[in-house]
């Protein structure tokens, strides 16, 4: 579809009909030990990214985007203080450049603060995307007991990704489901994803 930036996920951007609308914010969620790095790191290679750590260092992001072993670029890695992650965050989204990706890894620091001051910062990073022609991808970890905001981030993400790893007899199946999308279009089948190298289309249950 015109107009929209792909991820630079090949398997993704078919299924979206050709990726995701300048100004769109995402939670993708996953749960901590799956590969979801992976997905976050390979976004970083189709155009400038703003990387926002609210937890590991920003030497520990570098070090794992250089050794990923799928494609990757040279994004800009910050680590917002923990007394102020928040004010960090969005003094960062406001100095975002035209046409980036912004990726904060995890959201849940962020998701645990005031309510309103959450709901100010997203509505305030909304504000940005749609002025900067960006788009924002929120790492929601899943756990037994959700950051108390989790539902504002939800109401205010555009889309929603879910991706689920399970086993399956001896293999390991990650899916990505995509249940909510405003800007239509929305795909209606979970994706079955290979992560290993790359984000790929996962065929090898398919019978022919």
């Amino acid at each position: 579809m015109e107009g929209r930036l792909k991820t630079g996920i090949d398997v993704l951007d078919r299924k979206l009909d050709g990726g995701l609308p300048p100004g769109c914010i995402v939670a993708f969620t996953a749960d901590p030990a799956s590969q979801s790095e992976l997905f976050l790191y390979e976004l970083t290679a189709v155009r400038g990214t703003l990387y926002l750590s609210t937890q590991r260092s920003d030497q520990a992001i570098r070090h794992a985007i250089e050794h990923s072993p799928s494609e990757v670029g040279s994004p800009t890695v910050r680590r917002a203080s923990s007394e102020n992650p928040l004010e960090d965050a969005r003094r960062l989204v406001q100095a975002l450049p035209e046409g980036a990706n912004l990726i904060i890894d995890p959201a849940d620091v962020l998701e645990e603060t005031a309510e309103d001051a959450y709901v100010d910062f997203l509505n305030h990073l909304k504000s940005r995307m749609l002025e900067t022609k960006s788009i924002a991808i929120l790492h929601c970890l899943k756990s037994q007991t959700e950051p108390d905001n989790r539902s504002r981030t939800y109401h205010a993400a555009d889309a929603v990704f879910d991706l689920r790893t399970q086993v399956a007899g001896t293999d390991l199946e990650n899916t990505l489901a995509i249940p909510k999308f405003r800007d239509g279009g929305q795909p209606t089948e979970t994706i079955k994803l290979e992560l290993t190298t790359e984000v790929a289309i996962d065929t090898s249950r398919d019978i022919a």
